[in-house]
């Protein structure tokens, strides 16, 4: 198979096994294999794909599609609000997140970095793969971090639509205060940004992973970070 057609493939399964949680068909298998295995088996499934996805990654040639001059170094800029969206996001407590739904029931469900965006990780994730496809520049760096865009991004509707279903009321009033789209909520006044609520601890957290994966940049992935 064509390296470019092998990392198409795994991409789309990729995608494929991502979306199936927002099908008809998660309920059904949740209800015979329980929660707790299901949840499981998706993580293990994710890591394989993954997986598949780098392996052929790493051996589809480099087919320049754009050189901009510059562009490069656009993720030196950016990775690091990627990167404190991931970590504020993970340390936060999120009505969106699995298992949390509890937190709707809260007098104030938003706080923090949802107030920013109810999917901080999902932002954060789309950051990185956006600014990682327009640097590399190559087909084979569109097809693997265009894929994780879609997910990313498809992904944080899908969330939306399948919680508003399951959560009805209480959704819909965290919902009506908070926005997907960074930002947009508090621009639109339905909310306020809270740099004490986001905290000092969880921005210094993605400063740090930033700083550890730039150095570790040439031992992790082969090339420099800059």
């Amino acid at each position: 198979m064509d390296p470019i057609a092998h990392l198409a493939l795994a991409s789309l399964v990729f995608l494929a096994t991502h979306f199936v949680t927002s099908t008809p068909l998660r309920k059904p298998l949740v209800e015979s294999i329980g929660e707790k295995a299901y949840l499981g088996a998706y993580s293990a499934v994710s890591f394989i794909t993954i997986g598949w996805m780098a392996w052929a990654y790493g051996r589809a040639p480099q087919i320049v599609l754009w050189q901009v001059p510059g562009v490069k170094l656009w993720p030196l800029v950016v990775m690091p609000f990627a990167l404190i969206l991931v970590a504020a996001g993970v340390m936060s407590r999120n009505p969106s997140a699995v298992g949390q739904a509890g937190a709707l029931k809260a007098e104030e469900p938003a706080r923090g970095i949802i107030r920013v965006t109810r999917h901080p990780v999902m932002w954060g994730i789309a950051l990185w793969a956006g600014v990682h496809a327009l640097a590399r520049g190559d087909a084979a760096s569109l097809v693997f971090f265009g894929s994780f865009v879609v997910l990313a991004l498809a992904g944080t509707r899908l969330i939306d639509a399948r919680k508003a279903d399951s959560l009805g009321a209480e959704w819909a009033r965290f919902a009506a205060v908070t926005s997907n789209v960074p930002f947009t909520a508090i621009v639109e006044g339905r909310n306020r940004l809270s740099w004490g609520e986001i905290g000092v601890k969880r921005v210094a957290v993605g400063l740090v992973l930033y700083a550890v994966i730039v150095l570790a940049h040439p031992w992790l992935f082969g090339v420099r970070a800059y």
